[in-house]
């Protein structure tokens, strides 16, 4: 039943990730082209750059410490939210899938399926939590905030595994393990809890 919403629900996400990537798109040219600043072009490229520069400003930063031309950066930033688009929908079709596999369940009366839908959220919850991780390594933050908490609830796991694995450079590769490791036992509890 609600993954007759879900297609919706995509077609809006995916139109928002669309008009924000032409909207970097054009102000990636706008960069290169330097319109003249009275003219209504200079205008709208300017309005536009003041509109998307919190969004470009992190990468324009990234670039810059690596004495990379930072008029680039529209691209990273595409590059980005591209990939966090991608993961928005996975996010939101899992959370279809999990409280309709729970109605289905509780509807039935099924035990083992209600258990096993339960699991599988907690599951993808801890999943969540080490993308979030993941991401916000990039930047600093302080304990306090909710990027502190979702570091104190991933340490446990993730530590070991880097003691394992060390970062390579600032990419960390014990955790695209741990996640691929979850990933795994979610299939585990769907196969012996639901099929």
């Amino acid at each position: 039943m609600l993954f007759t919403v879900y297609p919706i629900i995509q077609s809006i996400v995916i139109f928002v990730m669309l008009a924000f990537v032409a909207a970097l798109i054009l102000r990636l040219i706008f960069n290169f082209s330097d319109p003249n600043p009275f003219g209504t072009v200079g205008r709208f490229s300017y309005n536009l750059k003041k509109a998307t520069d919190r969004f470009v400003f992190p990468a324009a930063s990234l670039l810059a410490s690596f004495r990379i031309n930072t008029r680039y950066a529209p691209l990273v930033t595409i590059f980005i939210s591209i990939i966090l688009g991608y993961f928005l929908l996975q996010i939101i079709q899992n959370t279809f899938f999990i409280v309709d596999g729970l109605a289905q369940g509780i509807a039935t009366g099924n035990v083992n399926w209600i258990i096993g839908f339960v699991l599988y959220a907690l599951i993808s919850i801890y999943i969540l939590f080490i993308f979030i991780r993941f991401v916000s390594s990039w930047f600093v933050f302080t304990r306090n905030t909710f990027f502190g908490f979702v570091r104190r609830v991933t340490d446990p796991v993730l530590i070991p595994v880097q003691r394992l694995i060390p970062p390579i450079g600032m990419f960390d590769i014990s955790a695209m393990l741990v996640l691929l490791l979850l990933g795994f036992l979610q299939s585990i509890v769907l196969r012996v809890f639901v099929s």
